[in-house]
């Protein structure tokens, strides 16, 4: 077989572009698609609606239905919008599992503590652990907040706590969680995600 350049490029980039448009899918007929209605959304107690996933910046739209359950309104599901321009009806996984954030029978709902060197966990009340939780972080802070630097330049921090934030924070909360930690001093801040 001879072939010159131009006709290999030619024959190569046809074949990339033939290529390139059967993974697109252009040149197939639609796929129809159709959601089941769950048995949930055919009652009149039944309310849904929309959102924002919380946990990266991206911005999937979500709807959330809530119901009636055991006489009080609770999720009874979340699902990703058709109808948003951003994920149109997809999640991922973390999106997806969003209603384990509402409704999860393993999710603590006391403050568990043990002691230093203890062997068991006690249970204790929120204002405790909130207390407990700031006398700890001003006595840290006040042992090792450093003024200046090495070279003199103000530096107004401490390097002896860090925090980790959560992706389950909205927008406000990080920018009032970030406002807390930066008035204290912290500069060792990182996000969940990133680790």
């Amino acid at each position: 077989m001879n072939v010159d350049r131009r006709e290999f490029l030619a024959a190569t980039g046809t074949a990339g572009a033939a290529g390139l448009l059967a993974s697109l899918g252009i040149g197939e007929s639609p796929t129809v698609a159709y959601a089941s209605e769950g048995p949930e959304t055919a009652a009149d107690d039944v309310l849904t609606t929309t959102s924002i996933c919380p946990y990266c910046a991206v911005g999937c739209g979500l709807l959330v239905t809530a119901g009636q359950v055991d006489g009080r309104r609770k999720v009874i599901r979340i699902e990703g919008d058709v109808e948003h321009p951003i994920n149109r009806g997809t999640l991922c996984p973390k999106g997806a599992s969003l209603s384990q954030l509402v409704d999860n029978p393993w999710r603590l709902s006391s403050v568990l503590y043990r002691k230093p060197g203890g062997t068991r966990f006690e249970q204790k009340d929120p204002a405790w652990a909130a207390r407990e939780i700031a006398k700890r972080i001003k006595t840290t802070r006040d042992a090792t907040f450093t003024t200046a630097n090495a070279k003199g330049q103000v530096v107004n921090r401490t390097t002896a706590i860090a925090s980790v934030g959560s992706a389950a924070l909205d927008n406000e909360e990080c920018w009032i969680y970030q406002k807390m930690l930066r008035a204290i001093g912290l500069v060792c801040i990182e996000h969940q995600a990133r680790l």
